[in-house]
């Protein structure tokens, strides 16, 4: 009889590992879509300048470009809104299959899009509307598929499962860096100008319909399968998330996440997209040295962020957190002087190398970000905050640095942003108090432990 039982309870051991080994997967794979089409975007920028804004100025047409990668953003708030709320409603599978739809259609539009010389105006306004289809979709990738993943998370390892979201940012700047790279090198100047730049967000289109096959073999996320269940067994009534609820009990939580994303959003977009084009156009690099710098170093910042993930998991948070952002500050600026003062690939590669520190940044960001929040609000409360500061302080920072460098006619100027990112971050992290609450889970489960002091930081 004891034996059956153990026999029970190890299937039913192996069930979940699969389960969760499935849940890593599906739910990063969207954001891995997300962050490949914007790297590819950003190092693409100059072609996709001279095609749909085409100018006598090439640096005029360079910011509308990037005035258009920004643009978008204002779509991933009223996105991460739309579909928080309904993640926290009727729960993260249902959410996170949608939104990898909408994010292939949005990737392959840009794929097919006519340029301005074929169909004039109407090409940047396509272009446009591609973007804000993607923003839209992205809006609730990453609040919801974190959630997901932290909920399957077993205990006290949320920061381990948390950073495969950033592991899977860092290979898709990888392989979009690879993929730049294969095209510059086996294409000639006029075919890649023609139609080689399409071949990466037509091959993005791919991974839409593998990723909605894999998040619908997925089960329902166990911690809020046990909400469900506790609100039906105390007779509670299923009301749906409100702003005003999110706002008033939970501000410290909404700062904090806040902050932090500001900070790592916005060091993550002047390196991967901001400084390669910067590179070419203010220090007259070439473009492929800067492209093979990008990859080396995403590709490294892939097990940086693991490591860093379960780190956090030992140490807490914070004090993962907090050496990271200001190590990084420190490395950008004294690294950006010597780049600007002597234009070397070497001097590139030092500065893009600093980015590990990203790595050991974002590892933990996406546990602290869902694990503040209970599970009635997860969702909704780490995709807003997510939306908002990205917008702010990431899809305007290629824009912003670029302008920042024309007006002021310093090349170092961007510093001025990273130590703002930096003391952001550092803000918010000091601002947030860790709750002592427990999540229920369901029987058979573990109960998967929230922020508590050495967690969370």
């Amino acid at each position: 009889m004891q034996t059956e039982a153990v026999k029970a309870d190890a299937r039913q051991a192996e069930a979940m590992a699969e389960m969760r080994r499935r849940v890593v997967i599906s739910s990063t794979i969207g954001n891995a879509l997300e962050w490949f089409d914007f790297t590819v975007f950003g190092l693409f920028a100059g072609i996709l300048s001279k095609l749909f804004f085409p100018a006598d100025n090439p640096s005029s047409s360079l910011l509308l470009t990037f005035a258009t990668f920004g643009i978008a953003f204002a779509a991933r708030p009223l996105g991460g809104l739309v579909f928080g709320l309904y993640a926290d409603k009727h729960g993260r599978k249902k959410a996170l299959v949608v939104m990898i739809t909408l994010m292939a259609i949005g990737t392959g539009l840009l794929g097919f899009l006519p340029t301005f010389g074929a169909i004039g105006i109407a090409a940047p306004l396509l272009l446009l509307l591609a973007r804000l289809i993607q923003g839209f979709s992205a809006g609730g990738e990453f609040g919801s598929a974190s959630a997901m993943l932290i909920e399957f998370a077993s205990p006290g390892r949320r920061g381990f499962y948390g950073s495969f979201q950033m592991v899977s940012q860092s290979l898709a700047f990888g392989l979009g860096a690879a993929m730049a790279i294969g095209l510059n090198l086996g294409l000639s100047a006029d075919a890649f100008a023609s139609w080689g730049w399409r071949v990466p967000f037509i091959l993005g289109i791919l991974i839409g319909p593998t990723g909605w096959y894999l998040r619908q073999r997925c089960d329902e996320s166990p911690e809020f399968q046990a909400y469900l269940a506790e609100k039906a067994a105390t007779a509670q009534p299923k009301r749906q998330t409100t702003l005003g609820q999110l706002f008033s009990e939970h501000p410290r939580e909404l700062i904090a996440s806040f902050c932090l994303i500001a900070a790592g959003t916005a060091i993550n977009y002047v390196n991967a997209i901001f400084l390669p084009a910067y590179a070419v156009a203010e220090l007259k690099l070439p473009l492929l040295n800067a492209q093979l710098g990008l990859l080396v170093f995403s590709l490294a910042n892939a097990a940086i962020a693991i490591a860093a993930g379960a780190l956090s998991d030992r140490i807490g948070r914070r004090a993962v957190l907090m050496p990271a952002m200001i190590i990084y500050a420190v490395l950008f600026y004294l690294l950006l002087q010597r780049l600007v003062a002597e234009p070397t690939t070497t001097n590139l590669w030092q500065l893009q190398a600093a980015a590990v520190f990203l790595g050991a940044l974002a590892g933990p960001g996406p546990a602290f970000m869902t694990e503040i929040f209970p599970v009635g609000v997860r969702s909704t409360g780490a995709s807003l905050m997510y939306n908002l500061a990205v917008m702010l302080f990431g899809g305007l920072a290629p824009f912003i640095n670029t302008w920042l460098v024309q007006a002021t006619g310093d090349k170092a100027a961007p510093v001025y942003y990273i130590f703002l990112a930096a003391a952001i971050g550092l803000a918010g992290l000091s601002v947030y108090r860790a709750r002592p609450q427990t999540d229920a889970a369901p029987a058979g489960l573990s109960p998967l432990p929230l922020a508590t002091d050495k967690t969370a930081g």
